[in-house]
């Protein structure tokens, strides 16, 4: 789709003279930077015609494109100004970049703090929805390789401008609270908080809980005014930090109600932050994040490449605890690729890592939920991946011994695994029994990624759908299924 501007585009014509572009090589060229970020676009040079003589502006991400199309042809970037196209939504772009410079990280963060939030949850509205389709595994190589060669800041001490600062308009509160705020750890360990609340409400109740959902405004209202203040560089890594760690877990909650191209961009963020924050633990831990992501999303490779970045710049820096969890990730997606021997050496190398872990051993706060019954959890998905029952059957019951209300989502998780490693091993019964369970339990919480693991489930139940057993499991599942994240 496109709106329509007064008169001809006169800048786009004289660039793509410029960069000797025809009408058809743009409309090419657009399509196949759309394709690298998941897009289907039928340009044509009809298309690329209406923009120049009539000043058709396109919807979405194109307007981007069409810059990047251009700069790459020209050996430069292209702003949309320059051709004619600054009016278009912003959005598309808003979050994916990892700048070189602190000022330039702070401006990226505060701009996606910034983005309306209303289409949070599926079928809301709002500027998420409009992003839909547009995760790309290929936005986490820049970030990643970033990290790897500069993995914190030589300093990020800020006196914050007296005239509005990070582009925002000079009278608005948050513009006003930057001008005068000089950031102090109370600030930060109210940040801390927040996030120590949300990692809890996020555990028992879901990413799409009204409760876990305020994280993002926290972004917004609280941390977005603070990152603009002034601080020195001793409590601005500390801020930082704590921003970093609030914007992974917007990326979890988003990732857990399905909202990928949100999550992707607040997992670049994190991992820039995290960077600003020279907390070089926590940076692989947004790593993790998102190699656990592009493996959910059928990238496995990339979720390796990703898992063993986070591990190799945390040798000697990061507690046990800490590479066990990278080493699990790592054999997620070692498991998801279907490398059956890797998998089993990272799971080996995890256990060992978290065999070596003391009760006194400085271990991140954000790593509080990782524990013996968690690696048994993954141990038992990447079993199941492998598809090796009796593997997953023996993990699964470790995983389960110990049920909590504390991780109810993960409990339900676990429960799901045990159905299907059960109806691989020919016990329909149990499979059932376990279905039923992990219904029951996926109905007390917000979470699109159980549902989807439920949804699975019933899939794998299908020769089996005139079994009386099965058929009330898909009737008790049917609410869930049919009710919106």
């Amino acid at each position: 789709m496109s709106r329509e501007q007064r008169g001809p585009n006169e800048k786009l014509g004289t660039v793509l003279a410029l960069a000797g572009i025809s009408n058809a090589g743009l409309a090419r060229r657009v399509n196949d930077l759309g394709s690298q970020r998941g897009l289907t676009l039928r340009y044509d040079k009809t298309s690329v015609a209406r923009w120049v003589s009539k000043g058709m502006v396109p919807q979405g991400a194109a307007p981007h494109l069409i810059a990047a199309a251009i700069g790459q042809k020209l050996g430069r970037p292209v702003p949309l100004h320059e051709i004619g196209l600054a009016d278009a939504d912003p959005a598309p772009e808003v979050g994916l970049a990892f700048p070189r410079d602190v000022g330039e990280a702070v401006r990226s963060a505060t701009d996606l703090y910034r983005l309306d939030l209303a289409g949070r949850r599926a079928g809301g509205g709002g500027i998420w929805q409009s992003l839909a389709g547009s995760f790309a595994v290929s936005a986490y190589a820049t970030p990643a390789s970033r990290w790897l060669i500069t993995p914190a800041d030589p300093s990020v001490e800020r006196e914050a401008p007296r005239s509005g600062p990070g582009g925002q308009d000079p009278g608005s509160a948050a513009a006003v609270a930057a001008e005068h705020a000089r950031v102090g750890h109370s600030d930060v360990a109210k940040l801390r908080e927040a996030a120590e609340d949300a990692r809890r409400w996020d555990s028992k109740y879901g990413g799409g809980d009204w409760r876990s959902s305020m994280v993002p405004e926290c972004l917004r209202v609280d941390a977005a005014p603070l990152l603009l203040g002034s601080y020195s560089d001793e409590v601005g890594r500390a801020l930082f930090g704590a921003t970093a760690e609030l914007t992974r877990l917007a990326g979890w909650m988003a990732f857990d109600t399905g909202q990928q191209e949100a999550a992707q961009r607040y997992y670049i963020q994190a991992l820039r932050l995290a960077r600003a924050a020279a907390d070089v633990p926590l940076g692989g831990y947004v790593l993790a994040s998102m190699s656990l992501q592009a493996t959910y999303r059928g990238f496995a490779d990339e979720g390796v490449d990703l898992a063993q970045a986070a591990l190799e710049r945390n040798r000697g820096l990061a507690t046990a605890r800490t590479m066990s969890f990278f080493r699990l990730v790592e054999a997620r997606a070692h498991a998801k690729a279907g490398d059956g021997p890797a998998a089993a050496a990272a799971l080996k190398a995890a256990e060992g890592w978290l065999e070596r872990s003391r009760a006194g051993d400085a271990d991140p706060t954000w790593l509080g939920f990782y524990s013996y019954d968690r690696f048994c959890a993954d141990a038992a998905e990447c079993y199941r991946d492998l598809k090796a029952p009796r593997e997953v059957r023996r993990f699964t019951e470790q995983a389960l011994s110990r049920p909590t209300e504390e991780f109810v989502r993960s409990h339900g998780l676990r429960l799901v695994v045990s159905a299907v490693a059960e109806l691989e091993s020919g016990n329909l019964d149990a499979a059932c029994a376990a279905g039923t369970r992990a219904v029951e339990v996926a109905g007390r919480i917000s979470s699109a990624r159980t549902t989807e693991y439920v949804r699975d489930l019933l899939h794998r139940l299908e020769p089996y759908g005139d079994e009386p057993r099965v058929v009330e499991l898909r009737e008790r599942a049917r609410p869930l299924l049919v009710a919106p994240v």
